[in-house]
């Protein structure tokens, strides 16, 4: 290792020693008891009501009562006309930072969505929001960003006026841009990256010091890709700039049903197969996309006059047809499109629709995970119908039907962020709560809406999904055709890099280092990092030049957390 490098790796310790770690833990059961506050409070005065009401005021018209129960101590806002009469807590905000909020909330009965809000002196800013029910704590987790300093208030607002709101262990933690990314740093030291220790020895089992040790990545296990389109089948360009970056895809339109079976009862899977077989020649994992779409605008053609009776049929035919047809090709499917936000299928077939198709697909496919694919869960914290709250009570929703209990089930996040302000905090923090089902997280089909900063954007989020310790894989939505992309082009029609390519070969380069070298200690050992992928590792003898030892070697993420280390020996 080079003195250079040495240097830079012991300051980038240091600096990530000063940081204050993130704390990714999120739950999503209620709890008769609420959790300690994430990091002390942060800047909350009194977050776990200790202290009687200090610090805390009400809000508009409501009326606060401190109470205890069960030796825990906490706030009451009741008497409320408005969905805003509540409880509130002044603080200070910062330009440029970044918050993280969390709090435990009750309501005194029902089930009730209970929002965060965020008051300043020229806007409201959401920040988060959950369903509390009576009698047990539910963890909100949200955050936001601020582009002016000075004083706002923190209140937590439900419509529903009749319920009281109990709040707890309130945590509003500060971070800047720098800590930000060394969160993102540390996180991708842990889940993306594997510490590998390699030994060479002789035939007699002793220490070869000075011996040079090369590592070559062949492929990585993070994947990483981008949708295409039919276009790739017949242009070599697209095909070359594809295959040398790219480990995943997902068909832009090939797979859906109004391109399979575009006349009714005459199924056409040439473009979608000619696309599988391209894809599987050239190592590239398919997802399937889609089974059915719930959005009515997106039906064949044909579709929307049929009979309840005819519906049916037509869509057992189509499940068989096209699961059964790409069984064991693909690495997962996404079953009912956009399921929170539409419901063109539930709305005829009945409310168990989707349940009962992801049972259908289970039954066809045994192996394959299959995703419930939205947006909005973490994209745009405006829009209520997709909140990670709702996905996750979706979620519970399909798993509690009959037989669906042990489905390989799938989080898939369309990640379509639009033309604002990016929220990284409450991105970071609707991953947590999502990663909390334990269920693996895909980004299926990322992209950032045209905007002055869209490239810078369209980076901040890779970085933030792929630092993300539960996300599993990431796709996306940057398709090539020659009438354009959907919202941003990665390159040119002569498959020259746009700035959004330039970026995206920068982020593959720093996550996939394709080659790095060393020199054994005088005990024969070297120590590295590497990215989980499958490595050719050669190692040259250190006085006999032309002598050379191949091998090829799996990092492999950790299954058990007390193994940091892989151990390799190498006997020349």
């Amino acid at each position: 290792m080079s003195l250079v490098v040495l240097m830079c790796l012991i300051l980038f310790i240091d600096f990530e020693a000063e940081a204050l770690s993130y704390d990714y833990s999120a739950n999503i059961e209620c709890l008769s008891h609420p959790k300690k506050p994430l990091y002390n409070g942060g800047i909350i005065e009194n977050p776990e009501l200790n202290n009687g009401l200090h610090g805390w005021t009400p809000f508009g018209n409501a009326k606060i009562d401190h109470r205890e129960s069960l030796s825990n101590k906490y706030v009451v806002a009741h008497s409320r006309d408005q969905a805003w009469d509540s409880v509130s807590q002044k603080v200070y905000l910062e330009k440029d930072k970044l918050y993280t909020l969390s709090a435990w909330i009750q309501v005194s009965k029902g089930n009730v969505p209970i929002t965060a809000i965020v008051k300043t002196t020229t806007r409201l800013k959401f920040a988060g929001a959950i369903f509390a029910k009576s009698n047990c704590w539910s963890m909100l987790k949200g955050g936001f960003t601020v582009d002016e300093s000075g004083s706002a208030q923190l209140y937590f607002e439900g419509n529903n006026t009749s319920v009281e709101i109990w709040i707890d262990n309130v945590s509003l933690q500060p971070f800047t841009k720098n800590e930000w990314r060394s969160h993102q740093d540390q996180s991708i030291e842990k889940a993306r990256k594997r510490k590998v220790l390699v030994q060479a020895i002789d035939e007699q089992g002793n220490s070869i010091p000075n011996a040079t040790i090369t590592f070559a990545l062949k492929k990585s296990r993070f994947p990483f890709g981008s949708a295409m389109t039919s276009d790739i089948l017949n242009n070599k360009l697209y095909q070359n700039w594809f295959t040398s970056r790219f480990t995943v895809t997902t068909f832009a339109n090939e797979m859906k049903w109004y391109s399979t079976e575009y006349v009714r009862r005459q199924e056409n899977y040439s473009v979608a197969d000619a696309m599988l077989k391209f894809a599987e020649k050239n190592n590239i994992n398919v997802r399937g996309h889609n089974i059915f779409w719930d959005d009515p605008h997106y039906q064949p053609s044909w579709v929307p006059s049929l009979s309840l009776d005819q519906l049916n049929s037509a869509v057992k035919r189509r499940v068989g047809s096209v699961v059964s047809r790409y069984q064991g090709k693909l690495i997962s499917w996404d079953v009912v499109n956009e399921n929170l936000h539409f419901s063109f299928f539930e709305d005829k077939l009945g409310q168990n629709f989707s349940s009962w198709m992801f049972n259908e697909a289970h039954k066809i496919d045994g192996k394959v995970i299959l995703f419930l694919n939205e947006y909005n869960t973490i994209e745009d914290s405006r829009d209520s119908v997709s909140s990670p709250s709702k996905y996750i009570k979706k979620l519970k929703q399909i798993l509690s039907y009959p037989g669906n209990e042990k489905l390989p089930i799938g989080i898939g996040l369309e990640a379509h962020f639009p033309s604002l302000d990016i929220n990284l905090p409450y991105l970071r923090a609707s991953l947590d709560s999502l990663g909390a089902t334990g269920f693996p997280i895909w980004i299926t089909e990322i992209d950032v809406a045209s905007q002055p900063k869209q490239t810078e954007y369209f980076e901040h989020v890779l970085r933030e999904v792929h630092g993300h310790p539960k996300v599993h894989g990431i796709v996306m939505w940057t398709a090539w055709s020659p009438q354009g992309c959907y919202r941003i082009c990665l390159v040119d029609n002569n498959f020259k890099n746009l700035p959004a390519g330039d970026v995206v070969d920068k982020l593959i380069s720093e996550w996939r280092i394709k080659n790095l070298a060393g020199i054994t200690d005088h005990n024969g050992f070297f120590e590295t990092s590497l990215f989980h992928g499958d490595y050719e590792m050669k190692i040259n003898h250190p006085i006999k030049k032309n002598y050379i030892v191949v091998q090829q070697l799996q990092v492999n993420p950790i299954d058990d957390p007390k193994e940091i280390k892989q151990f390799v020996q190498l006997s020349i």
